[in-house]
């Protein structure tokens, strides 16, 4: 069994309300991601992205990993993990800098970063992401790419996400209790961006919405960057738990109606269709029509649209998305939500599967595996980053060192 890093291999951990999810990926030759392993366990002990029993995501996740593992012949030793959950927040900064030389170097934008990025936040909590949207040198807005420009002095915008702590601190310590190390938290509502979006949808104006299980993880990107971010603490388990209520169903069964006959919008469904629904207590089963079913699940699925449509409202960037929106996760593939998000949003909308992979890709084909993909995206992304400041680097060195050859007369 080889080490993943001798194999150029990413690997992203997605731990979620419902499902925790491993998928290893390997940077090929042409710097295409293959995937090449995919674990995938029930979770449990976690409730709206946080941790409520550390031993049962420390075992869900361990056997995701040997699953990976196996599939995919490596050992795992250190992750990209995701991380969401309501303690996430955003905010967008400014930071202005002197330009030191005639021109902007690489120092001058790290520069203008660093002073954008630093805002005081409290103890608690934990800085995420800092990601440049776009710069301005003197009087000249929205460059993308300032490095050579002439001027006097810079600013910077930039979009931070932080998150509480002590929630980051849980999730690491069950990925380390499982030997693994977590190489860097990400905001799974980033990462499924990574997964699902086009440069095209992201210049234009889009918005991204994963709405897994626990919780509704929101993107908006206008101009080719990252506007706005948002977790909503209500997603698919709300619609799980009417049908348990209103039916007098046991919650596994109740989940298993929903993935199967559910519908989110009831004129989809004709009155004739029938199904069978568990009884509690050793009662029989009672026969249902499923266009009831419909009509408990329809109100539910208006009010998480509503809320997300409340989201982009307080945000300001409702009339900047003209892409529309990019729904993902699980709870956006019932039957019926795409018709019943186009009704309520009046905008394009799509049902989002990860692009752009290689390799066994018939296994992360489903908006459930978004995040996981897109965390592997980010790795592979961070890990061209490294390589190639670190090949500077040694360019650098090696030219001091020819240069000291020189004058000690051995070049």
């Amino acid at each position: 069994m080889s080490k993943a890093a001798e194999r150029k291999l990413v690997v992203g951990l997605d731990i979620g309300t419902s499902k925790i999810s491993v998928a290893v990926g390997e940077i090929t030759p042409d710097n295409q991601l293959s995937i090449i392993g995919v674990g995938n366990q029930p979770a449990r002990g976690m409730d709206k992205g946080g941790v409520n029993d550390l031993n049962l995501v420390i075992q869900a996740i361990q056997r995701a990993i040997n699953e990976a593992e196996l599939m995919a012949d490596c050992q795992i030793s250190s992750i990209y993990l995701g991380i969401s959950g309501k303690h996430i927040s955003c905010q967008n900064e400014n930071g202005m800098v002197p330009i030191n030389d005639k021109e902007v170097i690489q120092e001058d934008v790290d520069n203008v970063i660093h002073t954008a990025r630093s805002v005081p936040i409290s103890a608690e909590r934990r800085m995420l992401h800092v990601l440049p949207q776009e710069y301005s040198i003197d009087c000249q807005d929205g460059i993308k790419s300032p490095i050579g420009m002439s001027g006097v002095r810079m600013e910077a915008k930039v979009h931070i996400v932080t998150c509480a702590n002590d929630m980051a601190k849980n999730l690491v310590k069950c990925v380390e209790r499982c030997d693994l190390t977590a190489d860097q938290l990400i905001f799974s509502a980033l990462a499924s961006s990574y997964a699902v979006l086009t440069d095209d949808e992201k210049e234009l104006g889009v918005c991204v919405v994963d709405m897994g299980a626990g919780t509704m993880d929101i993107s908006v990107f206008t101009g080719g960057t990252l506007r706005h971010t948002a977790v909503i603490p209500v997603a698919g388990n709300q619609v799980t738990s009417d049908i348990s209520k209103i039916f007098r169903t046991p919650l596994s069964h109740a989940e298993d109606i929903k993935v199967q006959y559910a519908c989110a919008l009831k004129q989809l469904v004709s009155m004739e269709e029938s199904i069978d629904v568990p009884s509690v207590g050793g009662r029989p089963a009672r026969s249902m029509s499923r266009h009831t079913l419909s009509e408990v699940v329809e109100p539910r699925y208006q009010e998480l649209f509503e809320l997300i449509q409340d989201e982009i409202r307080e945000s300001g960037l409702e009339d900047q998305i003209a892409a529309g929106y990019v729904l993902t996760g699980g709870t956006a593939k019932m039957e019926g939500v795409l018709e019943f998000a186009e009704e309520i949003f009046q905008m394009p909308v799509r049902i989002a599967n990860p692009l752009s992979v290689q390799g066994l890709k018939e296994y992360v084909n489903d908006p459930t595996y978004s995040t996981v993909v897109g965390l592997l995206h980010y790795g592979m992304q961070a890990t061209s980053e490294v390589n190639s400041s670190a090949k500077k680097r040694e360019s650098v060195g090696d030219f001091w060192s020819r240069i000291h050859a020189w004058f000690k007369g051995e070049f």
